[in-house]
């Protein structure tokens, strides 16, 4: 398994990020679905402010950009995905891959990694 961790803001409104929030609390069943038959096991959404930081643990093999478009040929999953971007812009510094929404992000600090 690989960790990935992306970035992205919401647009800057206050209920309109309540609202995005309160969609998450109960994501659409066939949205879980989706992104566990793409292999992701576990996924984690932080905010603070307008700010949104992605991490989830995929296959060493995923592609987020490409990945991410077979779980969108699943009809209630791309309605999902419209919606979701309906609240959301890329960061200033957005960078990526063509067709990324979300900003892929370096990891620059791993606890584990260091010597004891």
């Amino acid at each position: 398994m690989k960790t990935f961790a992306q970035a992205l803001d919401l647009i800057d409104d206050p209920d309109r990020i309540a609202e995005y929030d309160r969609y998450h609390v109960e994501a659409w069943p066939e949205v879980v679905r989706g992104l566990r038959s793409l292999g992701i096991q576990r996924m984690l959404l932080w905010r603070t402010g307008r700010r949104l930081f992605m991490t989830f643990d995929a296959p060493e093999d995923f592609d987020p950009v490409s990945d991410y478009q077979t779980y969108a040929e699943d009809p209630r999953c791309r309605e999902w995905d419209e919606l979701m971007k309906s609240y959301q812009q890329r960061i200033p510094n957005a960078s990526g891959p063509d067709g990324a929404w979300w900003t892929p992000m370096d990891l620059v600090f791993d606890l584990e990694a260091q010597p004891s």
